[in-house]
């Protein structure tokens, strides 16, 4: 056997102590406490556990209480918001469904917003209602068609002349380019040609298939036009009868604050129109002129396309300013097109920044940031039907909000007993007053 060290031995005794002295101790705590139950015995039986206390009888919180307040004001929330983008979808396929007829209407809401005026006019000097109507009409629709009739004219009878001169500029403009400082080679040029017939070589059925969709849009357009001509004149004559009966379909409890919102809303869209055809119609002058002094062909019927393309907030100022500028580069050369440019640029400036603010005012001010997003939002969703009716539809919805919230607050103030009438003052100025547009609610 191997010797086992001596401090390992004494390490031994003090462990052997220090368990005796241990057991001496528990075995003064059990004589303290009892006996001892005797250990369970492991049997093949399960052994069955204590029965638990019962829970006190009593009513379960509202499970609302236990969700904590954001989240039940976001499920709220969410909701409704759920409900209001299906209601959303489900009026948008239906506009979808019958597009030609919602634009044919709004269409003529805005011609009648135009020729509601003359028509008031005519009916002060005595003329009835209905030879008014149709008159004015008559007259709106043939100065429209007058103008259309015009640049097609001036286009067919200047296009041998303008292509004459759309290739001599693209002439012009390639020797140009080899000449200029952009290191353009006479190969890369036949390239770019070359790309561009290949691209039209292979897609020539489908602008076979465009002009044959034409006849469809042709007679879509023609249908569009008579609907536009009865809807307005309808409105003109009878317009008042038409809002009443609307008033009707309104539930009694909103309908006060309806009937004070329409005549607000058609205030705003007749300022609009007026201040965009007088706007459209300044700047469709000035840079008319600016293009005929500088010998662009075709002035007039460019004037004529820059006044229609008005009615577009934003992107008819671009479009229309950019045809002028691409017809002065290639038929009169860069100097023309840099000229026209700055004709361009500089009319559209003080359109923006003095007509604009001084001709339509405040009553359909919309903040520029709201007519872009609009304006490409209708367009995505309508095309250009959408871009033009886009901006006066926000500028009519932002004054019937504004209007309902203002009446909303006036509703749930108190209403205060009326004061006795002052004996100083006339009946006949008290009639005046209540008669006066400024004094309505």
């Amino acid at each position: 056997m191997s010797r086992v060290p001596g401090w390992l031995g004494r390490l031994g005794a003090g462990l052997t102590e220090m368990s005796e002295r241990l057991d001496e101790r528990r075995a003064e705590v059990d004589q303290d406490e009892g006996p001892a139950p005797a250990p369970a015995r492991r049997t093949a039986d399960p052994v069955v556990p204590a029965p638990r206390p019962a829970a006190p009888a009593g009513p379960r919180p509202d499970p609302a209480q236990a969700v904590p307040w954001g989240v039940r004001v976001a499920a709220e929330a969410g909701w409704r918001l759920l409900v209001l983008a299906g209601t959303v979808w489900v009026l948008m396929r239906v506009i979808s469904a019958v597009q030609l007829v919602v634009f044919a209407f709004v269409i003529a809401l805005l011609v009648t917003a135009l020729l509601q005026p003359t028509v008031a006019r005519l009916t002060r000097r005595g003329v009835p209602r209905g030879p008014a109507t149709a008159l004015t009409a008559i007259l709106g629709f043939v100065v429209i068609g007058l103008m259309g009739w015009f640049v097609t004219w001036q286009v067919m009878e200047n296009i041998d002349t303008l292509s004459n001169q759309i290739q001599n500029g693209i002439d012009d403009l390639r020797n140009w380019l080899l000449k200029s400082p952009f290191h353009v080679t006479d190969k890369q040029i036949n390239q770019i040609a070359k790309n561009l017939r290949e691209a039209i070589g292979a897609n020539t059925d489908q602008i076979t298939s465009a002009g044959l969709e034409g006849v469809q849009v042709v007679v879509e357009a023609l249908t569009g036009i008579l609907l536009v001509f009865f809807s307005t004149l309808f409105l003109l004559y009878d317009g008042e009868r038409i809002w009443q009966w609307f008033l009707k379909l309104v539930p009694s409890a909103a309908r006060p604050g309806v009937a004070g919102a329409g005549p607000r809303a058609w205030r705003t869209l007749t300022a609009y129109v007026r201040g965009t055809v007088l706007v459209a119609l300044i700047d469709a002058v000035f840079i008319g002129i600016g293009i005929y002094f500088l010998d662009v062909p075709m002035a007039v019927p460019l004037a004529v396309f820059i006044f229609l393309f008005s009615f577009i907030p934003l992107v008819g100022a671009v479009a229309s300013g950019a045809l002028a500028v691409i017809v002065a580069l290639v038929t009169q050369g860069v100097f023309t097109a840099v000229m026209t440019l700055v004709v361009v640029l500089a009319v559209q400036q003080i359109e923006g920044h003095v007509l604009q603010p001084f001709i339509l005012g405040r009553a359909v001010r919309v903040h520029p940031l709201a007519v872009v997003l609009t304006v490409a939002a209708g367009g995505m969703v309508a095309g250009i039907g959408g871009a033009v009716v886009a901006v006066p539809l926000v500028a009519v919805t932002n004054t019937v909000v504004g209007y309902l919230r203002q009446y909303s607050l006036e509703a749930q103030q108190p209403q205060s007993p009326p004061e006795p009438a002052d004996e100083a003052v006339p009946v006949a100025v008290a009639e005046e007053n209540a008669q006066d547009p400024a004094h309505e609610v």
